[in-house]
């Protein structure tokens, strides 16, 4: 049976790469993203919005995906600071409207998007979401970045919180807090290319690719809370 994918931010990096290697050709998808995504599949429905707007934005995606039932809705959006993850990065030094759209973008929209689509998820026989979080978000991190994390955290919490809400319907509501990726390469880039260029020290997004597959693979009596994927040679966590 074909599925049918909603998958935000499929412009560039992870989002890009999943839209490109999870769904097959049968399938129909759903991506959002605020530019439009280059050498796109021919099943992909684009829907453009900006989640930095997020209640314009849901508006967008209700108005193209409608009461279409939906199997899987993957949720990767996430900026960060300007100066983050350098030894620049000053917390004192984020302006107000910096921080106000990290909130809106990372959280508020994800919200919605959330909420949104939940009628749409109950009319698949086996309905799976997964939020792409990150390491940043997780217990006793050493990162510095304060809005980026909090938005990272607050995924988590809603990942825990909805969970209660979809038992009834057998609606799987998963997390992958990710460490540092290999996003300048793309999916179908070999592997051992980009363990050489990167000496092993970051993410291929094979590897990320091989956990959203094997959350969408697991049946509806299986709950997979949180895939934790930290680099090897990340010390952050």
């Amino acid at each position: 049976m074909p599925k049918k994918y909603l998958i935000y931010g499929i412009s560039k990096g992870l989002g890009k790469a999943i839209a490109q290697a999870i769904p097959q050709e049968k399938d129909v998808v759903f991506g959002v993203s605020r530019s439009q995504p280059v050498d796109a599949k021919d099943n992909l429905v684009w829907i453009q919005a900006d989640l930095s707007k997020p209640t314009e934005a849901v508006t967008a995606v209700q108005g193209i995906v409608g009461d279409i039932p939906l199997d899987y809705l993957i949720y990767n959006v996430g900026i960060w600071e300007q100066d983050a993850f350098t030894d620049t990065y000053d917390f004192e030094q984020s302006s107000a409207g910096e921080i106000v759209q990290m909130i809106q973008t990372n959280i508020t929209a994800s919200i919605l998007a959330l909420q949104a689509f939940i009628k749409n998820l109950k009319g698949s026989e086996n309905a799976k979401i997964i939020l792409i979080g990150s390491t940043w978000g997780l217990e006793n991190h050493k990162g510095k970045e304060v809005a980026f994390s909090a938005s990272k955290f607050a995924l988590r919490g809603m990942v825990h919180a909805l969970r209660e809400s979809l038992r009834e319907h057998a609606i799987g509501i998963s997390i992958l807090n990710l460490g540092y990726l290999a996003t300048e390469y793309d999916c179908d880039f070999p592997v051992e290319e980009v363990l050489k260029e990167t000496e092993a020290a970051l993410i291929p997004l094979t590897d990320v690719l091989a956990a959203v597959r094997f959350i969408l693979n697991t049946s509806k009596a299986t709950c997979v809370k949180e895939i934790d994927m930290p680099a090897m040679q990340d010390f952050n966590v």
